[in-house]
């Protein structure tokens, strides 16, 4: 008899979801924007505890619009992390500007703050400052932002945050996606709270929200008539999807702490096995949400095995992400590399880590991994 299928991060639902979404229906605010948005808005607000939200509909999107409001134009150049999902590297293109591709430390598999400024100085001998930096805090493990922002000061270039995988991660109680000049938000189906699809927008200042909002709404003048001085976007969330997620804000503790416990029980049964090892432990100060719980193998073989065994057994897993620098459509990118990402991207597999997992369902993984 075949098994149920656990899957990678399946949505969870609070019940608090139908709440919002019905009242959106009976006032019938189904056009894009109503009270839910603005809800959302300042759930988030309060949440993150600084910074004004702009709620739109994708996290890809998002950073778009920030790298539009940094004046990223044709030609630029934006150092961008290397062990990312492509999200963070393609809205670069949308704007004619180049990436270039920065590698990880092995502390939290993020940005290398030293390949940083050594790139950093490299693209100035080159005669090309780069506009922008673009760090992703990945699997909800914070980067080293105090290392990273020191460095970005110093060379007077803002610093985008992907927090699409990190929203309640923090670094000494400072929440992810707050400490550059504008930070991501990501509700995808398979994030640790959803909104179906959706995403945010995290700036510093009401006048950046205000543009962001005005940018994702087509940048429609105030006039009469329909009347456009700039180029303008279709991002904005919608009302009924943002009910989902004012929903989903009132679970969210609660879907923290059960990736988090996943986490740790993944650790606690793989950290006594001699070549099986979890993702890295949190530095001092450091919070993780742990949205996906990852293994590193003591090869590529060894990771092939344990992913198709889970494969065959009806559970869902998937390699790290393959690094930006080697990505086809990124070929002809300049690239700093250590050849940490590489090797994560060879030996490294996310497991199920879902917060509706059971307890039957994690040690059905562990289990299994443990078998081979």
């Amino acid at each position: 008899m075949t098994q149920n299928k656990l899957w990678l991060s399946s949505p969870h639902m609070g019940g608090g979801e139908q709440k919002y979404v019905q009242q959106a229906f009976d006032t019938n605010w189904v056009a894009p924007l109503g009270p839910n948005v603005n809800g959302f808005e300042k759930d988030l607000e309060q949440y993150l505890k600084q910074g004004k939200i702009a709620a739109l509909t994708s996290g890809t999107g998002a950073l778009h619009l920030a790298l539009i409001q940094l004046g990223v134009k044709y030609g630029d150049t934006v150092l961008c992390q290397s062990f990312t999902f492509s999200a963070s590297a393609n809205p670069i293109t949308y704007l004619g500007a180049k990436p270039v591709f920065i590698d990880s430390e092995r502390d939290t598999w993020n940005m290398d703050p030293e390949l940083l400024e050594q790139a950093i100085k490299t693209e100035l001998i080159k005669g090309k400052k780069p506009t922008a930096i673009i760090v992703v805090h990945l699997y909800g493990m914070p980067a080293k932002m105090d290392k990273i922002m020191k460095i970005a000061q110093q060379y007077d270039i803002p610093v985008i945050e992907d927090a699409a995988e990190a929203l309640g991660s923090h670094i000494n109680g400072t929440m992810c996606g707050t400490f550059g000049e504008f930070g991501i938000l990501s509700f995808n189906g398979n994030k640790i709270i959803t909104t179906s699809g959706g995403g945010a927008l995290v700036c510093k200042t009401d006048v950046a929200k205000q543009k962001t909002v005005f940018l994702s709404s087509q940048a429609r003048d105030e006039a009469p008539h329909y009347q456009h001085s700039e180029i303008g976007y279709n991002y904005r969330m919608s009302n009924i999807v943002a009910g989902i997620g004012r929903g989903q804000m009132e679970v969210l503790d609660q879907r923290v702490a059960q990736r988090r416990a996943n986490f740790e029980f993944y650790q606690k049964t793989f950290d006594n096995t001699t070549n099986i090892l979890t993702a890295p432990k949190e530095p001092k100060g450091y919070f993780a949400n742990r949205w996906l719980s990852t293994i590193l193998a003591d090869s590529y073989e060894h990771r092939e095995k344990i992913r198709l065994a889970l494969e065959a057994h009806n559970i869902e897993s998937r390699p790290l992400w393959k690094p930006m620098h080697l990505q086809p459509v990124f070929a002809d990118c300049v690239s700093y590399t250590n050849g940490v990402s590489e090797e994560m991207f060879q030996r490294g597999l996310c497991l199920p880590s879902g917060s509706n997992m059971t307890q039957d369902d994690i040690n059905r993984v562990a289990t299994l991994i443990k078998s081979l």
